[in-house]
């Protein structure tokens, strides 16, 4: 884990001394869009685009689940970097060809070489240009639901015009309390700053719980963008959030519709073989070493994302 200060990279933790213990997420650097206006700096165009991602990460894993779904696979090229974040941060287990760096950190320099702060994933590379377009992963998705969607398959819309103000409000809920929740308790230093964090995080899961025995997804029958922001945390939770962040009141295997609404997704075509358990776990346990000093890895638990789910019953 660390960071880039004045374009140089330094290996250092996050500061929670300052915050009284609490873990506090620095906002994304580079939040240019992409747009089909005559002009526009980053155009939509088929090949231009290169998206640098890790499978261990929930922030990219939802980028590289929308590459499926929209169909832009062939429109946008990726790469995948080693699930260790070690000395020198992310890495490239080879040379990224399309950057050519060996490290993500370098990356982010040819981008702005004064660039100071956390060096993240995904990062929306553009390849004419030579420069980072967009690394905050909700923009992302959007940016490929949007003007990027034209690319590949435009058919469906997982950001509808008119549940834009209820998605929204319920994606900043769920970042705070889940997607974000887990870190804050997970990389928390002072006692009250974990328990805020954990009651917090299952006062929202057991909200989700009775939500999603009204609905097979978070907006009744139609599938939205704020499913797959949720996905990514909960396939993580059993494997990692339960006992690597200490998020243990129960596993997410107790809770039956959430557990059930999450091996629905996960069968959802494609999007299987953008879960990687190993990756993540590798991760996680490895990496983070003032978590888990030992970098040992658990070898459980035995997860069955692949079992029935019975969730189509809730259809209408």
């Amino acid at each position: 884990m660390g960071m880039l200060v004045d374009g140089v990279w330094q290996d250092v933790w996050y500061d929670t001394k300052r915050t009284g213990g609490t873990f506090q997420r620095a906002d994304s650097a580079f939040r240019h869009q992409v747009s089909a206006e005559p002009g526009a700096r980053f155009p939509v165009e088929a090949g231009r685009y290169h998206l640098i991602v890790s499978l261990a990460c929930p922030w990219a894993h939802r980028t590289i689940i929308f590459r499926k779904l929209k169909r832009l696979e062939a429109a946008i090229s990726l790469s995948v970097v080693d699930p260790l974040m070690l000395d020198q941060g992310w890495r490239f287990a080879d040379a990224d060809p399309v950057t050519g760096a060996e490290f993500l950190h370098q990356v982010y320099t040819a981008a702005d070489p004064t660039y100071t702060g956390r060096v993240t994933v995904p990062v929306l590379w553009d390849k004419q240009a030579r420069t980072i377009v967009n690394n905050e992963s909700s923009e992302i998705i959007r940016l490929m639901n949007g003007p990027l969607a034209a690319l590949g398959d435009a058919s469906h819309d997982y950001y509808p015009v008119d549940l834009r103000g209820e998605i929204d409000a319920l994606n900043a809920r769920i970042y705070d309390a889940v997607n974000n929740g887990v870190y804050k308790a997970g990389f928390a230093t002072s006692q009250a700053a974990y328990e805020a964090a954990y009651h917090a995080l299952f006062a929202m899961l057991d909200e989700l719980e009775a939500r999603l025995g009204r609905g097979r997804y978070l907006f009744g029958d139609r599938l939205t963008e704020a499913d797959w922001r949720l996905f990514t945390t909960l396939v993580r939770f059993d494997a990692v959030y339960h006992g690597h962040f200490k998020c243990n009141r129960q596993t997410l295997r107790s809770f039956p519709n959430l557990w059930g609404y999450v091996r629905d997704l996960y069968q959802m075509p494609g999007i299987a073989e953008t879960v990687s358990l190993d990756h993540i776990k590798r991760h996680y346990y490895v990496s983070q070493r003032t978590v888990n000093p030992t970098q040992i890895v658990p070898v459980g638990p035995a997860i069955d994302f692949a079992a029935p789910h019975g969730r189509d019953r809730l259809s209408a």
